[in-house]
């Protein structure tokens, strides 16, 4: 098989979320040495917090600026980006990651 770049998820909503979990999962028992990350925002932010999911939360990103909106903190494993999700994901699109909205 050939190399894959890695693969950024973007999950903004409930819906997405789940989608993107079971993505990951999925790509990873097809691959497991894929570099796969979700980046959650807006209603998808409370949605990682409410409802924990053990495989996918270590690779899931939250954005600063929902958290704040929600006056919330993430649990451990969930990480928080450095920057609006916005600009991260730009960055990460021009680092090379394929962008896939969930």
């Amino acid at each position: 098989m050939t190399e894959l770049p890695p693969i950024l998820l973007h999950a903004p909503t409930l819906e997405a979320l789940a989608r993107a979990r079971n993505s990951l999962m999925n790509a990873q028992e097809a691959n497991p040495g894929v570099r796969i990350r979700i980046i959650a925002n807006a209603q998808a932010v409370a949605a990682a917090l409410d409802i924990p999911h053990a495989q996918a939360d270590a690779h899931t990103s939250l954005c600063p600026n929902t958290l704040m909106h929600l006056q919330r903190a993430p649990h451990a494993p969930l990480q928080v980006l450095a920057s609006p999700a916005v600009l991260e994901i730009a960055a990460l699109q021009a680092a090379g990651w394929v962008y896939i909205r969930s």
